[in-house]
Protein backbone atom coordinates (compact mmCIF):
# COMPACT_ATOMS: atom_id res chain seq x y z
CA UNK A 1 0.00 0.00 0.00
CA UNK A 2 2.91 2.57 1.09
CA UNK A 3 5.43 1.13 -1.46
CA UNK A 4 5.22 4.10 -4.19
CA UNK A 5 4.89 6.42 -1.44
CA UNK A 6 8.15 4.78 0.42
CA UNK A 7 10.14 4.15 -2.62
CA UNK A 8 10.41 8.50 -3.14
CA UNK A 9 11.63 8.63 0.21
CA UNK A 10 15.39 6.58 -1.30
CA UNK A 11 15.94 9.47 -3.88
CA UNK A 12 13.91 12.67 -2.28
CA UNK A 13 14.04 11.67 1.78
CA UNK A 14 10.11 12.86 1.57
CA UNK A 15 6.72 11.05 2.28
CA UNK A 16 4.02 10.82 -0.32
CA UNK A 17 0.98 8.38 -0.93
CA UNK A 18 -2.09 10.18 -2.65
CA UNK A 19 -3.32 6.59 -2.32
CA UNK A 20 -3.61 6.11 1.33
CA UNK A 21 -4.28 9.82 1.71
CA UNK A 22 -7.61 8.65 0.33
CA UNK A 23 -7.90 5.65 2.56
CA UNK A 24 -7.10 7.58 5.84
CA UNK A 25 -9.80 10.13 5.41
CA UNK A 26 -12.93 8.77 4.58
CA UNK A 27 -12.99 6.43 8.01
CA UNK A 28 -10.90 8.98 9.52
CA UNK A 29 -13.11 12.28 8.85
CA UNK A 30 -16.04 9.94 10.15
CA UNK A 31 -15.07 9.52 13.66
CA UNK A 32 -12.92 13.17 13.75
CA UNK A 33 -15.15 15.56 12.16
CA UNK A 34 -15.63 17.99 15.05
CA UNK A 35 -13.26 20.34 15.07
CA UNK A 36 -11.97 22.54 18.22
CA UNK A 37 -10.68 25.76 19.13
CA UNK A 38 -7.04 25.97 20.04
CA UNK A 39 -8.30 26.24 23.94
CA UNK A 40 -9.18 22.92 25.26
CA UNK A 41 -9.53 24.19 29.06
CA UNK A 42 -8.66 21.64 30.84
CA UNK A 43 -7.09 19.60 27.89
CA UNK A 44 -4.63 22.46 27.69
CA UNK A 45 -4.19 22.96 31.83
CA UNK A 46 -0.19 22.84 32.32
CA UNK A 47 1.59 21.22 35.44
CA UNK A 48 4.46 22.35 37.55
CA UNK A 49 7.65 20.36 36.89
CA UNK A 50 9.90 19.54 39.58
CA UNK A 51 13.28 20.92 38.48
CA UNK A 52 15.29 19.60 42.12
CA UNK A 53 18.77 18.65 41.10
CA UNK A 54 18.36 19.68 37.64
CA UNK A 55 18.89 23.40 37.38
CA UNK A 56 22.29 23.83 39.11
CA UNK A 57 24.24 23.48 36.53
CA UNK A 58 22.13 26.24 33.77
CA UNK A 59 22.33 24.77 30.09
CA UNK A 60 20.58 28.15 28.58
CA UNK A 61 21.56 31.59 29.11
CA UNK A 62 19.20 33.51 30.76
CA UNK A 63 16.91 36.35 29.38
CA UNK A 64 18.02 35.12 25.70
CA UNK A 65 15.18 32.97 25.26
CA UNK A 66 11.65 34.60 24.71
CA UNK A 67 9.73 31.81 24.76
CA UNK A 68 6.48 32.19 27.46
CA UNK A 69 5.71 29.40 29.84
CA UNK A 70 1.91 28.20 30.52
CA UNK A 71 0.41 27.30 26.93
CA UNK A 72 1.07 29.18 23.33
CA UNK A 73 -0.61 29.24 20.50
CA UNK A 74 -1.09 29.84 16.79
CA UNK A 75 2.71 29.48 16.09
CA UNK A 76 3.50 28.60 12.65
CA UNK A 77 6.64 26.78 10.73
CA UNK A 78 7.76 28.65 7.33
CA UNK A 79 5.37 27.11 5.08
CA UNK A 80 2.11 27.51 7.21
CA UNK A 81 2.03 24.35 9.65
CA UNK A 82 0.11 25.54 12.54
CA UNK A 83 0.96 24.03 16.27
CA UNK A 84 0.75 24.50 19.85
CA UNK A 85 3.61 24.79 22.60
CA UNK A 86 2.83 23.74 26.00
CA UNK A 87 5.37 24.07 28.76
CA UNK A 88 5.42 23.47 32.49
CA UNK A 89 3.81 26.09 34.54
CA UNK A 90 6.57 26.96 36.59
CA UNK A 91 8.94 26.70 33.34
CA UNK A 92 12.87 27.62 33.62
CA UNK A 93 14.51 29.32 30.81
CA UNK A 94 17.73 28.23 31.62
CA UNK A 95 17.04 24.13 31.77
CA UNK A 96 17.16 22.16 28.79
CA UNK A 97 14.07 20.54 28.40
CA UNK A 98 12.60 17.34 26.67
CA UNK A 99 10.79 18.02 23.56
CA UNK A 100 7.89 15.83 22.46
CA UNK A 101 6.39 16.84 19.22
CA UNK A 102 2.84 15.13 18.51
CA UNK A 103 1.61 14.76 14.98
CA UNK A 104 -1.93 14.67 14.16
CA UNK A 105 -3.61 12.33 12.23
CA UNK A 106 -5.68 13.04 9.11
CA UNK A 107 -9.01 14.98 9.79
CA UNK A 108 -7.47 16.25 12.83
CA UNK A 109 -5.83 19.63 14.02
CA UNK A 110 -3.30 20.38 16.74
CA UNK A 111 -6.57 21.01 19.48
CA UNK A 112 -8.34 17.81 18.76
CA UNK A 113 -5.20 15.75 19.06
CA UNK A 114 -4.32 17.68 22.21
CA UNK A 115 -7.71 16.31 23.68
CA UNK A 116 -7.72 12.61 22.32
CA UNK A 117 -3.85 12.45 23.42
CA UNK A 118 -4.61 13.76 27.02
CA UNK A 119 -1.43 14.17 27.53
CA UNK A 120 -0.47 17.90 28.68
CA UNK A 121 -0.57 17.80 32.03
CA UNK A 122 1.23 14.55 32.65
CA UNK A 123 3.98 15.38 30.12
CA UNK A 124 4.41 19.48 31.49
CA UNK A 125 4.61 18.04 34.97
CA UNK A 126 7.05 15.43 34.14
CA UNK A 127 9.27 18.02 32.35
CA UNK A 128 8.46 17.69 29.22
CA UNK A 129 7.75 21.15 26.61
CA UNK A 130 4.93 19.49 24.47
CA UNK A 131 4.02 20.46 20.60
CA UNK A 132 1.08 19.92 19.16
CA UNK A 133 1.04 20.22 15.41
CA UNK A 134 -1.59 20.44 12.51
CA UNK A 135 -2.41 17.20 9.92
CA UNK A 136 -0.96 18.79 6.65
CA UNK A 137 -1.76 17.04 3.15
CA UNK A 138 1.28 14.36 3.19
CA UNK A 139 3.21 15.70 0.62
CA UNK A 140 7.01 15.80 0.06
CA UNK A 141 7.57 19.30 1.56
CA UNK A 142 4.90 18.50 4.28
CA UNK A 143 6.76 15.89 6.16
CA UNK A 144 10.27 17.51 5.92
CA UNK A 145 8.17 20.54 7.23
CA UNK A 146 6.93 19.13 10.32
CA UNK A 147 10.79 17.78 11.06
CA UNK A 148 11.38 22.23 11.30
CA UNK A 149 9.50 22.54 14.56
CA UNK A 150 12.22 21.15 16.86
CA UNK A 151 14.67 23.65 16.08
CA UNK A 152 12.15 26.69 15.75
CA UNK A 153 10.84 25.80 19.30
CA UNK A 154 14.57 26.24 20.06
CA UNK A 155 14.79 29.36 19.33
CA UNK A 156 12.60 30.44 21.71
CA UNK A 157 12.38 27.95 24.46
CA UNK A 158 15.50 25.78 26.26
CA UNK A 159 15.36 22.70 24.38
CA UNK A 160 17.63 19.66 25.09
CA UNK A 161 18.60 18.59 21.48
CA UNK A 162 19.85 15.28 22.84
CA UNK A 163 16.14 14.23 24.10
CA UNK A 164 13.65 15.66 20.44
CA UNK A 165 11.04 13.01 20.18
CA UNK A 166 8.57 12.33 17.99
CA UNK A 167 4.26 10.31 18.72
CA UNK A 168 1.07 10.92 16.50
CA UNK A 169 -1.35 8.57 15.66
CA UNK A 170 -2.47 7.09 12.14
CA UNK A 171 -1.06 9.47 9.59
CA UNK A 172 0.79 11.08 12.80
CA UNK A 173 2.49 8.27 13.36
CA UNK A 174 3.26 7.14 9.74
CA UNK A 175 4.93 10.58 10.17
CA UNK A 176 6.98 10.13 12.97
CA UNK A 177 8.06 6.80 11.67
CA UNK A 178 9.09 7.91 8.56
CA UNK A 179 11.22 11.00 9.87
CA UNK A 180 13.27 8.81 12.04
CA UNK A 181 14.53 6.92 9.09
CA UNK A 182 14.54 9.42 6.07
CA UNK A 183 18.00 10.29 4.96
CA UNK A 184 17.39 14.10 5.70
CA UNK A 185 15.64 13.69 8.69
CA UNK A 186 16.75 10.82 10.96
CA UNK A 187 19.09 12.92 12.75
CA UNK A 188 16.39 14.75 14.17
CA UNK A 189 14.79 12.14 16.69
CA UNK A 190 16.02 10.66 19.55
CA UNK A 191 13.17 8.66 20.47
CA UNK A 192 9.65 7.87 18.44
CA UNK A 193 6.48 6.30 19.81
CA UNK A 194 4.37 6.01 16.42
CA UNK A 195 0.62 5.14 17.01
CA UNK A 196 -1.51 3.22 14.44
CA UNK A 197 1.34 4.16 11.42
CA UNK A 198 0.22 2.78 8.38
CA UNK A 199 3.32 0.86 7.48
CA UNK A 200 4.07 -2.00 7.15
CA UNK A 201 7.29 -4.44 6.75
CA UNK A 202 7.14 -4.77 3.04
CA UNK A 203 7.10 -0.96 2.91
CA UNK A 204 10.44 -0.88 5.50
CA UNK A 205 12.35 -3.77 3.70
CA UNK A 206 14.04 -2.51 1.17
CA UNK A 207 14.87 0.85 3.40
CA UNK A 208 18.35 1.46 5.16
CA UNK A 209 18.60 1.38 8.57
CA UNK A 210 18.90 4.44 10.62
CA UNK A 211 21.65 4.27 13.77
CA UNK A 212 20.01 2.43 16.38
CA UNK A 213 17.31 4.60 18.13
CA UNK A 214 14.96 4.18 21.27
CA UNK A 215 11.62 3.05 19.25
CA UNK A 216 8.11 2.34 21.17
CA UNK A 217 5.36 1.15 18.30
CA UNK A 218 1.78 1.56 19.66
CA UNK A 219 -0.83 -0.45 17.37
CA UNK A 220 -4.11 -2.38 18.44
CA UNK A 221 -4.81 -5.91 17.49
CA UNK A 222 -8.78 -4.50 16.45
CA UNK A 223 -7.12 -2.31 14.12
CA UNK A 224 -9.09 -3.32 10.94
CA UNK A 225 -7.34 -0.57 8.37
CA UNK A 226 -3.72 -1.64 9.43
CA UNK A 227 -3.98 -4.82 11.02
CA UNK A 228 -0.93 -6.22 12.32
CA UNK A 229 1.31 -3.37 11.02
CA UNK A 230 2.94 -2.54 14.31
CA UNK A 231 4.01 -6.61 14.74
CA UNK A 232 5.49 -5.89 11.43
CA UNK A 233 7.63 -2.86 11.94
CA UNK A 234 8.71 -3.50 15.29
CA UNK A 235 10.43 -6.51 14.11
CA UNK A 236 12.34 -3.97 11.34
CA UNK A 237 13.29 -1.69 14.02
CA UNK A 238 14.21 -4.38 16.29
CA UNK A 239 16.52 -5.79 13.15
CA UNK A 240 17.66 -2.24 12.77
CA UNK A 241 18.47 -1.74 16.55
CA UNK A 242 20.33 -5.10 16.29
CA UNK A 243 18.03 -6.43 18.79
CA UNK A 244 17.63 -10.39 19.63
CA UNK A 245 14.57 -11.34 17.21
CA UNK A 246 12.31 -12.57 20.43
CA UNK A 247 10.44 -10.11 22.25
CA UNK A 248 9.44 -10.52 26.31
CA UNK A 249 6.01 -9.23 27.73
CA UNK A 250 6.67 -6.37 30.07
CA UNK A 251 3.61 -3.89 31.29
CA UNK A 252 0.26 -2.64 29.48
CA UNK A 253 0.25 -5.02 26.75
CA UNK A 254 3.97 -4.18 25.70
CA UNK A 255 6.79 -6.43 24.69
CA UNK A 256 10.19 -5.48 24.81
CA UNK A 257 13.39 -6.72 22.69
CA UNK A 258 16.74 -7.65 25.11
CA UNK A 259 20.19 -7.30 23.53
CA UNK A 260 19.69 -4.15 21.45
CA UNK A 261 23.04 -2.12 20.19
CA UNK A 262 24.04 0.78 22.33
CA UNK A 263 21.55 -0.08 25.30
CA UNK A 264 18.36 1.51 23.04
CA UNK A 265 14.62 0.14 23.90
CA UNK A 266 12.96 -1.23 21.56
CA UNK A 267 9.14 -1.72 22.87
CA UNK A 268 5.91 -3.68 21.08
CA UNK A 269 2.51 -2.47 22.60
CA UNK A 270 -0.60 -3.67 21.54
CA UNK A 271 -3.99 -2.75 22.56
CA UNK A 272 -7.51 -3.31 22.16
CA UNK A 273 -8.95 0.03 20.95
CA UNK A 274 -10.13 0.17 17.25
CA UNK A 275 -7.54 2.43 14.67
CA UNK A 276 -9.10 5.67 15.16
CA UNK A 277 -8.38 5.88 19.09
CA UNK A 278 -5.77 7.05 20.85
CA UNK A 279 -4.13 4.00 22.96
CA UNK A 280 -3.86 5.99 26.44
CA UNK A 281 -0.68 4.31 27.89
CA UNK A 282 0.64 7.76 28.65
CA UNK A 283 2.24 6.38 31.64
CA UNK A 284 4.12 3.93 29.79
CA UNK A 285 4.54 6.08 27.01
CA UNK A 286 6.59 9.21 28.97
CA UNK A 287 8.55 6.83 31.28
CA UNK A 288 9.95 5.44 27.48
CA UNK A 289 10.61 8.80 26.57
CA UNK A 290 12.28 10.06 30.06
CA UNK A 291 14.42 6.61 30.49
CA UNK A 292 16.74 8.08 26.98
CA UNK A 293 18.49 10.63 25.58
CA UNK A 294 20.23 10.64 29.19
Amino acid sequence: MFKAYLDKLKTTSTLRNNAVKALFILPILITLIVFFSEDNDQYSQVGNASYAGEIENPQCVADTLEGESGAVNGESTLEGIKYNIRTPLNYNATFAHPLLVVLSPAGSNRAKTEKTTALTLRATAAGFIVVYADHPDLSPTSTIELGTIPSLIAKQWCVDKERIFFTGHSDGGTASMALAFMAGTKHIPKAIAPSAAGIDYQDLRDHTCPDPIPVMIMHSVNDHLFPKYGQQTSGWWAACNQCEPIPEKIVNGCMAYSGCAKGVKTWYCEGGKPHAQWPGINDTLLDFLLSTGR
